[in-house]
């Protein structure tokens, strides 16, 4: 794979307005999804895959304008969300009424596999969420029972397979494959309760990153580095993060003052790199890719990479590896 397809460009990133069965639903009707990097969790098999390379995690995105719902679910794996614009409530419970938080640019949240969770753009215009789910497989959507009643108002069918059927453009279930079952009391059950002052636990605010002094990449001059999911690393100088339950990928943000560099390194695990703020370069085997606010960057495994901030301003990216306990990036020149 050429280094230039390994790169998405928020620009460039072509979205699924029908992805899932509340497609049709007043106030979900205007969302975009995006799979950017694994399969997702998405019920159209028309949904475009950027990255199909298995990375042990999957990446995504949401894209709502103001108002905009997404429908009340759980996953199969653990699911987290930096909020890159707008302003967003999360909300627990399968009737959305456990538990609310709201988020602003740069905050993070991990959603556990027993929570429900639907979420909504509560700000003034546009809002995205960059996404990562777990496993190369993460399974399929467990719906909330509105969900399934509004949909069959609207024509729309999700099969035992996982599939979506479009009953409005005609579409019929393929012989021997039934609805999917709607979501039991036994189901429901076995989801927690959280409330608005317990979601806080799951949540990191950009205010409160905890910067690290002496990690594996702090070491640079004008360079600070933040664990945010997953538990302590030795190996990379990190303590654990207030997300420090296992999720089998990591996520970390990284700091670049004005022209602060990382020299050329390699890594053990995957990584991707998305760029809050700033712009980095990123420089593989000698070929340069600029990166920009909201653009998506896998580095391949194991090739020597190192990073610098050459814009006029600081950058903040948040970097997703595999794996619980990263090993130390390996320096070339040091």
């Amino acid at each position: 794979m050429k280094l230039q397809d390994r790169l998405v460009r928020y620009t460039d990133l072509r979205p699924c307005t029908n992805a899932f069965i509340d497609t049709r639903s007043p106030g979900s009707d205007k969302k975009e999804n995006f799979t950017i990097i694994g399969p997702g969790v998405a019920e159209n098999p028309d949904q475009h895959i950027h990255i199909g390379l298995a990375h042990g995690f999957n990446i995504g995105g949401a894209r709502q304008p103001q108002g905009c719902l997404n429908s009340q679910h759980s996953h199969l794996t653990e699911e987290v969300f930096v909020v890159h614009s707008g302003t967003w409530a999360f909300r627990s419970g399968v009737n959305a009424d456990d538990g609310e938080i709201i988020l602003h640019p740069g905050d993070i949240i991990s959603l556990p596999k027993t929570i429900f969770r639907g979420f909504e753009n509560v700000g003034d215009g546009e809002g995205y969420l960059f996404a990562v789910l777990g496993g190369d497989d993460p399974g399929r959507v467990l719906w909330a029972p509105s969900v399934f009643d509004m949909a069959a108002d609207y024509g729309l069918i999700l099969l035992e397979n996982g599939s979506l059927v479009d009953t409005h453009l005609g579409q019929k279930a393929p012989e021997g494959i039934k609805p999917m079952p709607r979501t039991s009391q036994a189901q429901i059950a076995a989801h927690e309760v959280v409330d608005s002052e317990a979601m806080n636990n799951i949540v990191v605010r950009a205010a409160d990153f905890p910067w690290a002094e002496g990690s594996a990449l702090s070491q640079f001059e004008g360079v600070s580095e933040a664990a945010l999911v997953g538990p302590a690393c030795p190996d990379e100088g990190l303590p654990a993060s207030k997300l420090d339950w296992a999720h089998d990928f990591v996520v970390r943000a990284l700091r670049l003052a004005v022209a602060a560099e990382v020299p050329l390194h390699t890594r053990s695990e995957e990584e991707v790199i998305f760029v809050f703020e700033g712009q980095l370069t990123v420089t593989v085997a000698g070929e340069a890719l600029t990166m920009k606010r909201g653009d998506t960057f896998t580095t391949p495994l194991g090739a020597e990479r190192s990073f610098a901030n050459k814009g006029e301003d600081p950058c903040v990216v948040y970097i997703t590896r595999r794996g619980n306990g990263p090993r130390a990036p390996q320096f070339s020149r040091l």
